[in-house]
């Protein structure tokens, strides 16, 4: 059974169009090539663009936890500096 992950970011006002950018190359790819991964969309609030949500469905909550080896020291460094707090989430399973 897979199990999806929603988490939710929240970019500070001027750094709206990096975290997109980071996201979108960086983070996205490094996460669909982890080993369980089955996909990873990040979207981005109509309403508020400076949050983002990302949904990730994984062959299991362990693959998901190991996959935070695959995204590059740096990548993570520049994300946490361009939030305005540390990302939410949770696992979800599919019925």
């Amino acid at each position: 059974m897979s199990v999806t992950y929603i988490g939710q970011s929240q970019a500070k006002p001027d750094t709206i169009e990096e975290l997109r950018h980071l996201l979108s190359s960086v983070v996205v790819p490094a996460v669909n090539s982890s080993p369980g991964c089955e996909s990873c969309r990040f979207y981005q609030s109509e309403d508020d663009p400076s949050r983002f949500i990302g949904i990730e469905v994984w062959t299991s909550v362990e693959a998901h936890r190991a996959a935070i080896r695959n995204i590059p020291a740096n990548a993570i460094a520049e994300f946490m500096k361009l939030v305005a707090g540390a990302p939410t989430g949770g696992y979800h399973f599919n019925l």
